[in-house]
């Protein structure tokens, strides 16, 4: 007969601790594993209860799985900055960003909030930051366990339309619909083709009242209605009266740091 890692019998040659290892590794309790074997090398665990042990084991365990699913989720996000952070904000910069209304936003209610997903807008000029918040805001996400898509608004688009003419529209829209925070990046920096406005609107339809959408855009808000064409005001209208916004000013985030240290 067979056997695999999970019907392998267990050897009575093996001593206790080492058989209980083998168990944790073969159950794939790789935290729960790691903290035993700490254990083994120190004295601490000599001081705890039996259920105190166990609380410390399986907490391990959990903080495991857990920064294991964080880091799974930041993967799939495909973030443009591999550091940014909200914690790690400027906001002695000269660019017109709000502390109180950052952190309000980190706290994920507008994502939470009733169910129905709220959007933010984040405009400003080139170099402003506004991909960094939108990234630190995404984080932030994955942390909370969400689901989180970075794209750059017009590689999406490009996407789109490849997978139209091939017939695997459906199976990309899916993708991105299982997101519960989705940031567009550098929307209308191109402008939209026919095609490319029939996606958006498409997008914009399936997550509206339902899942979030973070957009920056180097196009102030007003300019938005004529480059997304009148066929798609409508639906436009229902994202843009409801959203958050935050509108940077100023110069690039670099040439400011670069005067602050001299």
């Amino acid at each position: 007969m067979e056997t695999n890692n999970k019907t392998t019998p267990i050897t009575a040659e093996k001593d206790r601790n080492s058989i209980s290892l083998d168990l944790m590794h073969r159950m794939r309790l790789h935290g729960m594993s790691a903290a035993f074997s700490e254990s083994l090398q120190a004295t601490f665990a000599e001081t705890m209860t039996p259920d105190s042990f166990l609380n410390w084991l399986l907490s391990r365990e959990w903080d495991y799985r857990a920064a294991r699913n964080i880091e799974r989720l930041v993967k799939n996000a495909n973030f443009r900055y591999d550091d940014a952070s909200v914690a790690q904000i400027d906001y002695n910069l000269p660019r017109g960003l709000d502390r109180n209304q950052m952190e309000r936003l980190a706290s994920l209610d507008f994502i939470r909030k009733g169910r129905k997903g709220e959007n933010l807008f984040i405009t400003g000029c080139s170099g402003t930051g506004k991909s960094y918040l939108a990234t630190a805001l995404g984080y932030e996400a994955c942390k909370a366990g969400m689901r989180v898509l970075y794209a750059n608004a017009s590689k999406l688009m490009g996407t789109l339309k490849i997978a139209k003419n091939k017939g695997t529209i459906e199976t990309e829209l899916k993708k991105l619909e299982k997101t519960q925070l989705l940031i567009l990046d550098d929307l209308f920096l191109v402008p939209l083709d026919a095609k490319e406005r029939a996606h958006l609107t498409e997008i914009i339809e399936d997550r509206h009242g339902r899942k979030s959408i973070i957009v920056t855009s180097q196009l102030p808000e007003l300019d938005w209605y004529e480059a997304i064409g009148d066929s798609t005001v409508a639906i436009l209208d229902r994202i843009v009266h409801t959203a958050h916004r935050i509108t940077l000013t100023g110069e690039s985030v670099r040439k400011l740091k670069a005067i602050k240290s001299r």
